[in-house]
């Protein structure tokens, strides 16, 4: 198994009603590729980080092996789902992948 952690910021100039329909659309968009990606264990997306937090937003996803990560980051549900949803509004990308 392997976790695949990413945590973004969200660009700085946008307003928190701003904020909040970006957290909801990436979570929304990525969520819903649970059972479309071949290999994909589970996604999780959390947006309720407390106010010591230096993120906005917390993608938690496990797959059944590194090839599948490989497959889903350039499986085009995943592609539509971070071209629309996901990379326009971020100014910070961290990323943690893992052997479970």
């Amino acid at each position: 198994m392997v976790k695949h952690v990413i945590l973004w910021k969200i660009k700085a100039e946008k307003t928190e009603e701003e904020k909040k329909e970006i957290k909801a659309g990436v979570k929304a968009g990525l969520e819903s590729l649970q059972g479309k990606i071949p290999g994909m264990v589970s996604i999780q997306v959390n947006t309720n980080g407390l106010a010591s937090s230096t993120a906005d937003v917390m993608l938690d996803s496990t797959f059944e092996s590194e090839e599948a990560l490989k497959g889903y980051a350039v499986h085009p549900e995943h592609v539509k789902v971070a071209d629309s949803a996901v990379r326009p509004f971020m100014e910070v990308r961290m990323c943690l992948d893992y052997e479970v």
